[in-house]
């Protein structure tokens, strides 16, 4: 198809395109910018010249948003209005898009603003646009969500925070279908109040079960103190451990009394059980049947 030249003007909320056949108003004279060609329903902006939007509307709803720049609408409910990357060979490589409706009627709707990138050329679906990250609307809590993509933050910190009094989750759990999770373990920096000499906010560690509900707590650790309890959250030594039994798996026989160890070790084998009491000096007590 012969391209034409055109001049286009172009407002938007009283916005004008700059170097879309714009005229652009300067202080002491003025500026024509190069024309914009038309292809088919497209315009295209002459090579490395840019589009500029400015404005000094605030954002007023009554007034029908008027400080936005760009607006891309949907016109039909599967319309997928979207602004796309493409390579020196025209081809799709990254996009951002927002949409209702999925392209497949038996899916759920989808809702959301999506990043996309596109798959490896040499894997089951080359160079084909993929949702990597994704933003949903019309709901008051968004589940922000990433597919088959790995998180890293480089040289940074990642961050939960909440207000005092409040819990801070890191949920690990199951994907079901229409991307519903149900959680099987959570670390927590639980709800405690924070009443001074670092008490509060203590580390949990919570497991549920098949149904996605709490099933206890077998790990905690206080802020405080940084003791650890087992099977209990309020532990008041080192190790404080919420059954009936302790196991150490493997024997051990110290070669001798003199036998290298660090106070406090324990040991055992057929015959005694061995306690480290000081540096390199083992006692022992002998095991008797009954």
């Amino acid at each position: 198809m012969k391209l034409r030249t055109i001049a286009v003007t172009v407002i938007l909320g009283g916005v004008c395109l700059l170097g879309a056949g714009c005229t652009e108003q300067k202080q002491g004279g003025e500026t024509t910018l190069g024309q914009a060609v038309q292809n088919g329903n497209d315009i295209i902006i002459p090579h490395n010249d840019r589009l500029h939007l400015s404005t000094d509307k605030k954002w007023i709803e009554k007034e029908g948003h008027q400080s936005d720049l760009i607006r891309l609408q949907w016109t039909a409910e599967r319309a997928k209005p979207a602004i796309v990357w493409l390579d020196e060979a025209g081809r799709n490589k990254t996009a951002i898009i927002s949409h209702d409706k999925a392209n497949n009627p038996e899916q759920h709707d989808h809702k959301h603003i999506s990043f996309e990138t596109t798959m490896s050329p040499t894997g089951q679906y080359p160079n084909q646009l993929f949702t990597r990250f994704e933003i949903p609307f019309d709901t008051d809590i968004s589940e922000i969500r990433t597919h088959s993509s790995n998180f890293n933050v480089m040289n940074g910190v990642l961050r939960v925070a909440g207000e005092k009094g409040s819990n801070r989750d890191i949920e690990l759990s199951v994907s079901g279908n229409e991307n519903e999770t149900t959680p099987r373990w959570v670390v927590r920096a639980d709800s405690s109040e924070e009443s001074g000499d670092n008490t509060g906010s203590n580390l949990q560690f919570i497991r549920y079960g098949d149904d996605g509900e709490v099933v206890d707590s077998p790990l905690s650790i206080q802020r405080s103190n940084g003791n650890v309890g087992i099977g209990t959250s309020d532990p008041d030594t080192k190790l404080d451990i919420n059954g009936d039994k302790l196991r150490i798996r493997n024997k051990y026989t110290p070669a001798s009394s003199s036998s290298a160890c660090s106070q406090g070790q324990m040991a055992w084998d057929d015959n005694h059980v061995y306690v480290c009491v000081a540096e390199n000096n083992w006692k022992r007590t002998e095991l008797s049947s009954w």
